[in-house]
């Protein structure tokens, strides 16, 4: 893993905890563990992009109530695994990382919400109004981190 793309996911970690926990903005502040995740799985191997989902679904699991612990984990293992798989396919430029971060977040959502029971509390209105807008949200934030560090992983 590049030195720069190191930095940078410790830096979107870090601004993601500041802006859930310590600005107090909770799930109106972008995904932005999702969106290191995704950016950084372009540039890893499967395995080592599960790993790394792993590790930052343990901090996203930190900040989540206790009965939520281990599935930010897994759910982040899987799109980590899964969005370094697909890197052969998707191909370079704004518009299609923008498309790739909004399917990949969307993916997550929608995981997620299956796996503690989100969709049966909120239903059809997470699935088709909640989690394409928070899937957008993150990933208009990670084009704009991509715009910024690009000229670095290149």
């Amino acid at each position: 893993m590049p030195w720069t793309l190191l930095f940078v996911d410790l830096l979107l970690v870090a601004l993601h905890v500041v802006l859930r926990i310590g600005m107090g903005l909770g799930a109106a502040a972008p995904d932005l563990l999702v969106v290191a995740l995704l950016l950084s799985a372009r540039a890893l191997a499967p395995g080592a992009a599960a790993w790394l989902g792993f590790a930052l679904g343990i901090v996203d699991g930190a900040t989540l109530p206790a009965e939520l612990f281990g599935y930010s984990a897994l759910v982040l293992s899987v799109l980590g695994y899964l969005a370094a798989r697909v890197r052969p396919v998707v191909a370079e430029g704004p518009l299609f990382l923008l498309i790739y971060l909004f399917l990949g977040k969307l993916v997550f959502d929608v995981l997620f919400y299956s796996l503690t029971g989100g969709l049966v509390r909120l239903g059809l209105v997470a699935l088709l109004i909640a989690a394409p807008a928070s899937a957008l949200y993150a990933s208009v934030a990670g084009l704009l981190v991509w715009l910024t560090v690009r000229r670095a992983w290149t």
